[in-house]
């Protein structure tokens, strides 16, 4: 205790946070000075505050394992982690210099933490497998993923392969080494998806859910004739004891790559502010919302769930968009305009937060919900595992139509194909609906 309690004031910031922004100069857009916003402010509803003191004892005196700790998500995770005096921090990151970045920032604000980074692809599996067997975590925070819908449509097969048989790697190998718990970071994109990378997550929600029931064999991303006849067949044992649940986030406010930091850098250029449609909506969250709520599905979770984050209305972009160029303390079309470009392939106008199968429940604390998904059928599963496989190096057209295949609720869009094949491979459904005709690209 008192280790933690000397951990807990030496994490006391050397330099207040704004100290490195004193004395920047001011943006200048046409005539007017550029003015600074709090992302939180853009939300629409008071920021939900997630800390509980089941997080203490989710956390406290464990080995953690982050992988995608470089990343928005992954980094702020880290952060919220170490709050709660963990014994070891083992960050796992494909992206040197993120990892060093968090790596760096944790050691100085954490004065003398155990915290061991590791640059490695989840897609590795010895590597993967060295890492666990070393240091034996308990609890294992998968937030490493392919996220970007655009590309993702451009290169499916990588997004089979990161998001689909990355996770496959990690969560098996918290199987074998048997954590405690392992939650997997997913989206709202995966209800009922139109997209490569919202197909590619709901496959593997359904990979993370049959292992509360089955431990399915361990295969890598490569197309060995015995290892995907062993996934085709079924070559299961009883699980072991760790709790799989995942999280669906909504947009995260200021996470790389996300609309805020790009309208930010396209106001600052004097504009165009691009939206892509004037109805497009979305739910958003913050960064530290997303991060506790990872934590607290862990905490909560007995697995098998899919927790998600009241987030109140979702809210248009172009209304998120007029609403940060007011706070800059510009005017739209005066100052900055905003131009629509089109729906991009593979989004949607609105997002879901739950498909028409899942149940919704309340937790034990009132702005989590719970979806208790339809039972994943561990031997489709399994299925689908070889089919994705076969796909991965294969044409753009392969990959989705695999996806296509694996997925009963995703619709792309192009070629229809229907369950009525020969060979009876389109036959595979992991939902509902054997009858139903799926479109693949």
């Amino acid at each position: 205790m008192i280790r933690w309690l000397t951990r807990l004031l030496r994490g006391t910031p050397r330099h207040p946070p704004e100290a490195s922004r004193a004395g920047a100069p001011p943006i200048i857009v046409g005539s007017r000075s550029m003015q600074e916003v709090d992302i939180a402010d853009l939300l629409g509803r008071p920021a939900a505050n997630l800390d509980t003191p089941e997080l203490q004892r989710f956390l406290a005196g464990k080995t953690i394992l982050v992988t995608g700790a470089g990343g928005s998500i992954g980094a702020e995770i880290c952060r919220q982690i170490m709050r709660f005096c963990p014994t070891m921090l083992v960050l796992v990151e494909q992206a040197e210099n993120n990892l060093f970045e968090i790596d760096r920032e944790l050691r100085e604000k954490w004065l003398g933490a155990t915290i061991v980074p590791y640059v490695a692809d989840i897609c590795d599996a010895t590597r993967i497998r060295n890492i666990f067997r070393t240091h034996q975590p308990q609890v294992v925070l998968h937030c490493a993923a392919h996220k970007h819908v655009p590309m993702m449509e451009c290169n499916p097969g990588e997004a089979i392969k990161n998001n689909v048989f990355g996770t496959k790697t990690v969560a098996d190998a918290a199987a074998e080494f048997a954590v405690d718990a392992f939650v997997l970071v997913s989206t709202d994109k995966a209800v009922n998806p139109t997209s490569v990378m919202g197909a590619a997550k709901r496959f593997a929600e359904l990979y993370v859910q049959s292992k509360n029931s089955c431990q399915l064999p361990v295969a890598s991303c490569q197309k060995e004739t015995a290892e995907l006849s062993s996934l085709a067949t079924g070559n299961w044992q009883l699980a072991t004891s760790p709790r799989f649940v995942a999280v669906r986030f909504g947009n995260v406010l200021g996470s790389s790559g996300s609309v805020v930091p790009i309208f930010k850098k396209q106001i600052a250029a004097g504009g165009p502010v691009t939206v892509t449609h004037p109805d497009m909506k979305r739910y958003f969250m913050t960064i530290p919302e997303a991060s506790q709520l990872v934590l607290q599905a862990g905490a909560i979770g007995r697995g098998g769930e899919i927790f998600v984050l009241d987030m109140g209305e979702p809210i248009k972009i172009v209304d998120l968009a007029r609403e940060l160029i007011r706070r800059s303390g510009l005017r739209e079309e005066e100052d900055i305009a905003i131009e629509f470009t089109g729906i991009r392939p593979g989004e949607k106008l609105y997002e879901e937060l739950a498909g028409h199968e899942e149940e919704t429940c309340p937790t034990s604390h009132p702005q989590i919900r719970v979806w208790q998904l339809p039972t994943a059928d561990a031997r489709q599963v399994g299925q689908g595992l070889a089919i994705l496989a076969e796909a991965i190096d294969g044409s753009r057209e392969q990959a989705i139509t695999a996806l296509a295949r694996c997925v009963a609720e995703y619709r792309p869009d192009a070629v229809t194909l229907s369950t009525d094949e020969t060979d009876g491979s389109a036959k595979l459904r992991l939902a509902t609906d054997e009858d139903a005709v799926i479109r693949a690209a």
